[in-house]
């Protein structure tokens, strides 16, 4: 049997993966280049990425598995009003399917015709799909989402602060944010390349908003270090 490869069956962990890595990047590169304008010991800034880190991780996995958990309930909650609609008032079941294939174009005769045989052949299944929209690759999957949101954060996370460890001084806050949005490119063109996307659009989205964020916090602990200082 013939089998296609689509963008649509790697949503779920794709845009986990995305958001988490994106995330990592922007808000510890821009914590980095914060605390590094203000005029903080090299040892602090070191600690506060690291920290920065391990909250972010937790906090993306502990996010995600709650919001897409939120989802999964909502689609379990729908699946047994299905399964009572069906068990309790078929044929009205059956005429909504109907018209939902005459909504879609098919004559009257034929959309009966064909809501009859995919009931018979399975229900539930075809009213999720034809009524409510759900199907496999966009069921919610919560531990999945958070184990690649966490991941993908600490790996972004880790980028930035690599930096940290090759450059000290007055020119930190600058090279961390140089990286970054590099880094941040390349994850645009990833996440692209991945669902089949343009690519120049995804690059130029993730930069700008990375560029945007470092550069709010840089001002911040610029301002800071003058009037401490």
């Amino acid at each position: 049997m013939h089998r296609e490869s689509h963008a649509i069956e790697r949503v779920g962990w794709l845009r986990a993966a995305i958001l988490g890595a994106n995330d990592g990047i922007v808000s510890t590169a821009s914590l980095i280049a914060g605390v590094a304008a203000a005029g903080t010991a090299p040892q602090a800034i070191l600690l506060t990425g690291t920290a920065g880190l391990v909250a972010g991780a937790m906090s993306m996995a502990a996010g995600e598995y709650v919001s897409v958990s939120s989802q999964g309930d909502a689609e379990k909650a729908d699946i047994a009003q299905e399964k009572h609609e069906l068990a309790t008032d078929p044929d009205f079941e059956l005429e909504e399917l109907t018209q939902i294939y005459q909504q879609r174009g098919l004559s009257r005769p034929l959309a009966e015709e064909v809501a009859r045989e995919l009931t018979a052949h399975n229900a539930l299944d075809s009213h999720l799909r034809d009524e409510l929209g759900l199907n496999h690759a966009m069921r919610a999957r919560p531990v999945q989402a958070a184990a690649a949101s966490a991941a993908s954060f600490s790996v972004g996370a880790a980028l930035p602060l690599g930096v940290v460890l090759l450059v000290s001084g007055p020119s930190l806050p600058w090279a961390v944010s140089g990286a970054s949005l590099t880094f941040l490119a390349a994850l645009g063109a990833l996440g692209a390349w991945a669902g089949n996307a343009p690519v120049a659009r995804a690059v130029a989205r993730v930069s700008f908003w990375g560029a945007f964020a470092m550069a709010a916090t840089i001002a911040i602990g610029s301002l800071f270090d003058a009037a401490v200082g």
